[in-house]
């Protein structure tokens, strides 16, 4: 786990060793959210308060998280129709583990977002050091990112499985939608971590998202190991999830 030409958050390497577990082949979908809301009349995703990761950009910033979440926000309880295959966006860690705990009452099993020692071990496929869940390198045919800069307002997200899978059968495990997992953020919690399964820090002031997202030219971002902290009242038209059990 980690990587050792990695940010130093990522350092140091480490081998980690997990029971087994099971995670979902794609990312939760507007549909299968849509399902949660109707059953619970749960908040649909929306534009509410502005999240500090926005509020500390600026008047510039928060206008336009605004303009480009418009897109994805739902109307009258319902996701986007042209988007029911997409991958739930503007969802907060809590409406994430709020969606797991509904899905385990109906499945009759604790269903969780994954840990994040769960989710790199998904990532990389079963093969050991891998950069990316495709390989070593990535293009745009092997994940939804974004290699032009100046096409930010015409890219968006993309229905789950358009890319193809890595080697356990997982889709999107780069690019697409950042994804939670449940762990808490302290930089320097792999020199700490235990060797078997790993649940990071017990508190904090950051979550962690994975995966990268298709806003995201720097393929850096999309790498198994890489590690992005955001606060805990976070919400984005660029994070979604996946669950485990």
């Amino acid at each position: 786990m980690g990587a050792g030409e990695g940010s130093e958050d990522e350092r140091p390497v480490h081998r980690v060793a997990l029971d087994e577990f099971h995670i979902s082949v794609r990312e939760v979908t507007n549909e299968d959210y849509a399902r949660f809301v109707r059953d619970t009349s749960y908040r649909a995703p929306a534009i509410y308060e502005v999240p500090l990761v926005v509020a500390h950009g600026g008047r510039n910033r928060a206008r336009s998280f605004r303009q480009v979440s418009a897109s994805y926000v739902w109307r009258a309880g319902a996701p986007p129709p042209d988007r029911l295959s997409h991958p739930v966006t503007l969802v907060r860690w809590q409406d994430a583990v709020a969606y797991c705990e509904w899905l385990g009452a109906q499945v009759n099993r604790q269903v969780r977002l994954p840990a994040e020692a769960e989710w790199e071990k998904a990532a990389r496929g079963g093969f050991e050091g891998r950069r990316y869940p495709c390989g070593d390198e990535i293009d745009p045919s092997q994940a939804n990112f974004l290699p032009d800069p100046s096409v930010k307002r015409l890219h968006a997200t993309k229905p789950v499985g358009s890319y193809p899978p890595n080697a356990y059968g997982l889709y999107d495990m780069a690019g697409n939608v950042w994804e939670w997992v449940s762990d808490w953020y302290n930089p320097g919690y792999y020199a700490a971590s235990p060797p078997r399964n790993p649940q990071g820090p017990s508190e904090g002031r950051f979550r962690l998202v994975r995966g990268g997202a298709w806003l995201d030219a720097d393929v850096g971002l999309l790498r198994c190991s890489y590690r992005h902290r955001v606060p805990d009242d976070t919400y984005s038209y660029s994070i979604g999830f996946r669950i485990a059990y």
